[in-house]
């Protein structure tokens, strides 16, 4: 089972639910791209997924193009620009899914309301790749 997750940065949201999917399964083949990607990994990111148990710190943000001949069972864009900008897939892809999550690292205000934010994404990210993946991947996997 390969799955690509795409966002803009792939620096922080599709960083989240990469490190998410690979804690659920080791059976699954997960890579994020980004279609701007930055230069690293958001480390506010890092953090709070270093909170959840999750180890991301090794990622680093690729370009999507690295991975469009590629076959793939699913492509899961995380923000809508990404959405919206993804380029076409010269390799197979079964499925293409759209999960949109607010961007933590756009937020404004205290570094307390700052920090929350990262730590609602991070969970919502857990929560909905999670079901994803109990209700429709696990059952593929071998």
């Amino acid at each position: 089972m390969k799955i690509l997750i795409l966002c803009t940065g792939n620096s922080c949201r599709s960083q989240m639910a990469h490190g998410f999917l690979k804690s659920f399964d080791n059976r699954m083949e997960v890579a994020s791209a980004g279609t701007n990607p930055t230069l690293q990994v958001n480390q506010k990111a890092v953090e709070v997924m270093s909170e959840a148990g999750i180890d991301i710190s090794h990622h680093k943000p690729q370009m999507v193009d690295k991975y469009l001949t590629e076959v793939w069972d699913y492509v899961i864009t995380v923000c809508d620009h990404a959405n919206e900008t993804c380029p076409t897939f010269s390799g197979k892809v079964k499925k293409r899914l759209h999960i949109a999550f607010e961007d933590p690292s756009q937020a404004t205000g205290t570094p307390e309301f700052i920090q929350n934010e990262y730590y609602r994404v991070r969970d919502e990210i857990k929560e909905a790749f999670f079901n994803l993946y109990e209700e429709e991947i696990k059952s593929q996997l071998p």
